[in-house]
């Protein structure tokens, strides 16, 4: 009898998953290393002010509107990140 070959599944990066993301939105650091890892460079919120507060205020509101459904959750992935970053 010939055995198959067992072919395993590549994981999706941390920030896709649970484990890389934080419980109060937005992703933790496990999250965004892994998303180092790929290319990308993501910084932690920066709730204090500054112009990347501002813009990404700016483009979460847009997805307010583009994601009525998100809107109206108070725990959905969006409202929770829009609350860490004081929006």
């Amino acid at each position: 009898m010939i055995k198959k070959p067992v072919i395993k599944k590549a994981k999706s990066g941390a920030w896709t998953r649970k484990e890389g993301q934080s419980p109060t939105g937005g992703l933790n650091a496990k999250g965004r290393a892994s998303l180092k890892a790929q290319g990308q460079n993501i910084k932690p919120p920066q709730p204090g002010g500054g112009p990347r507060k501002k813009s990404y205020c700016a483009r979460s509101a847009g997805q307010m509107k583009m994601f009525p459904k998100a809107a109206k959750d108070p725990n959905s992935r969006l409202r929770l990140a829009r609350k860490k970053w004081n929006c």
